[in-house]
């Protein structure tokens, strides 16, 4: 008979630990700091999907890589490419809204990659602004309409880029529609709620933040199944026979 063993000292820890803290803080600050790591994490979810829809195979980009390195040995030293460093340049520009696959390859991806964490500053800024002064921004005020404008416009163009690239043909079960679209509409949503929450909530969550680290790279890490899996260095046999 399998019997199956009982986290007793998790459930009680965290038990007590949900306890204090009902104690201490009052229950608003507690649902505002819920709100907020649960905002947190559906845009990490957002940005996930959309970066990892743009990413290539493992398998092609391992051969593609080996394509690149075939190629880059064939260039003869001091070649004219050599001396024009503007080619470069022209050709990441051209790559930006005119990819040269149809499946996504390791320069697409990185350029998706980037481009969606611009966006996320680009979209905390304009959450922000729209938290801190909604009126200012609505009623015509020429900084803040203007900051705005040029906001929304680098948002437009930065995900126009990343439409442009290619997207992964890999088969699943279910496919997040209207990408990139949907997963910056989800971000902009979460980023405009949290940016409604009090300074007050704020310092507390990255109080949390902090406790949460020390415990993780404290103890966690030195802990973890991961770590204590690594093949270990062979030892050194620099002792001479006798």
């Amino acid at each position: 008979m399998v019997t199956e063993k009982i986290p007793v000292v998790a459930i009680m820890s965290s038990g007590s630990l949900a306890g204090i803290m009902a104690l201490l803080f009052e229950f608003s600050h507690i649902a505002n700091l819920v709100a907020v790591a649960s905002l947190l994490a559906y845009s990490m979810v957002s940005f996930s999907v959309l970066v990892l829809r743009y990413q290539p195979d493992q398998n092609l980009s391992k051969s593609e890589k080996t394509e690149e390195e075939t190629e880059t040995e064939l260039v003869p030293v001091g070649s004219p490419l050599d001396s024009v460093p503007e080619a470069g340049t022209s050709n990441i520009l051209k790559s930006l809204w005119f990819p040269t696959s149809t499946t996504p390859t390791q320069k697409s991806g990185q350029i998706v990659y980037r481009c969606a964490f611009l966006l996320v500053l680009l979209l905390s800024i304009v959450s922000l602004v729209l938290a801190q002064w909604p009126r200012r921004v609505f009623s015509g005020d020429p900084v803040l309409t203007t900051v705005a404008v040029l906001l929304l416009l680098l948002i437009t163009g930065v995900t126009a880029i990343i439409w442009r690239q290619p997207q992964s043909p890999s088969p699943l079960t279910f496919r997040v529609p209207a990408l990139p679209v949907l997963p910056l509409v989800s971000i902009f949503v979460n980023l405009s709620l949290m940016m409604q929450m009090t300074s007050g909530t704020w310092i507390l969550f990255g109080i949390w933040n902090a406790v949460g680290f020390a415990i993780y790279f404290g103890y966690g890490v030195r802990h973890s199944l991961e770590e204590n899996n690594k093949p270990q260095p062979p030892a050194s046999s620099s002792q001479t026979p006798d």
